[in-house]
């Protein structure tokens, strides 16, 4: 059976750091609807820095906590909502409470990753609401596995249902997070997942690097948007574990998808690979293709995607430009079948 990967999606949260938090409610509901028709399975929203953070200090979000979970809520119907959550600037009586009223289902409560005790009270609050607590343990790199695996116990203990580490830096290379990771699984009897930063190039590998050590949560956001360099870029990761056989329940299609509509609403878009790129990489066609094959989708009304999947069935390489039509013209032919019935 195939391995199954939950992914988590905090585009909406960790992406509003790349526009200072100044995501727009038109670009939550868009995004929210794209994320939903790709079943991705929890989209986590706010300011970059979580539930009540917003304020002079870190920077003033565009739209209050309420609104985004309202907003959120009311365009999440199969996908869950989560939040990020650190003791401080979130209260318990105000945040909280409030949050759990709006229907929040997954409250990631996060600290330095040598201060998990600061979670305690607010993971405890979450647990006897019903609501579903994860701990999570930021700057991760500054920890040695042994102190990260001591500090996620603390945060078991006092009820959490899953430990995530954050590369926050996007410090590690993937022994770092093979060691890390391994250290974990082997020492909790709860899951554990994965947060990945871009600094270094290494976001995509190092998730898979999570999953193969046995993590069983990975994040990742739409075109890697995010804070700094970006985070894990989602639809790249959703491709690649789809190659390697391992189950997230993503629609491919759909999520890249949402990657073209990300780059219409949020501006600026962190760098990333293009969907047509993805799709040619999983076909294992030249990317050179990538013009022709978007001239012939619009001309036979065929999808690109399909076209790229087609031409790798067909073994092309380069310079066999000319199948490029074959196969949109037989994906016609094929859509005007299917339609006659």
């Amino acid at each position: 059976m195939a391995k199954k990967i939950l992914i988590s999606d905090p585009t909406l949260r960790d992406g509003n750091h790349a526009v200072r938090h100044q995501l727009s409610r038109e670009s939550f509901v868009a995004y929210c609807q794209a994320a939903e028709a790709a079943r991705v399975p929890i989209v986590e929203v706010g300011h970059g820095n979580g539930l009540g953070a917003s304020s002079m200090l870190v920077g003033e979000c565009r739209l209050t906590d309420e609104d985004i979970l309202a907003t959120a809520r009311a365009n999440l119907k199969d996908t869950r909502l989560g939040i990020h959550v650190i003791p401080g600037f979130c209260t318990i009586k105000k945040d909280l409470t409030r949050a759990v009223e709006l229907g929040v289902d997954v409250f990631r409560i996060a600290a330095h990753c040598t201060e998990a005790d600061i979670t305690d009270r607010h993971i405890n609050y979450v647990r006897q609401t019903g609501k579903e607590a994860w701990g999570v343990l930021m700057m991760s790199h500054m920890a040695t596995p042994a102190v990260l695996l001591e500090e996620a116990r603390k945060m078991e203990s006092y009820g959490a249902e899953a430990i995530i580490i954050m590369d926050s830096a996007g410090a590690y290379f993937p022994d770092d997070v093979k060691e890390r990771i391994a250290t974990l699984v082997n020492g909790l009897s709860i899951p554990v997942g994965f947060h990945g930063h871009n600094n270094l190039g290494m976001a995509v590998i190092n998730s898979v690097t999570a999953v193969n050590e046995g993590a069983t949560i990975i994040d990742g956001t739409i075109r890697g948007f995010g804070a700094g360099a970006g985070n894990t870029q989602l639809e790249v990761l959703v491709a690649v574990f789809e190659r390697m056989g391992f189950e997230t329940g993503i629609d491919l299609y759909k999520i890249l998808d949402a990657a073209d509509i990300a780059e219409k609403e949020f501006n600026p878009v962190a760098p990333s690979i293009s969907p047509l790129s993805i799709v040619s990489g999983l076909a294992g066609v030249f990317s050179g293709f990538a013009k022709p094959v978007a001239r012939a989708a619009a001309d036979y009304n065929v999808d690109p995607r399909d076209i790229f999947f087609g031409l790798g069935k067909r073994n092309a390489v380069a310079g066999q430009e000319s199948l490029i039509i074959e196969v949109a013209r037989a994906l016609a032919d094929q859509q005007t079948a299917a339609a006659k019935g």
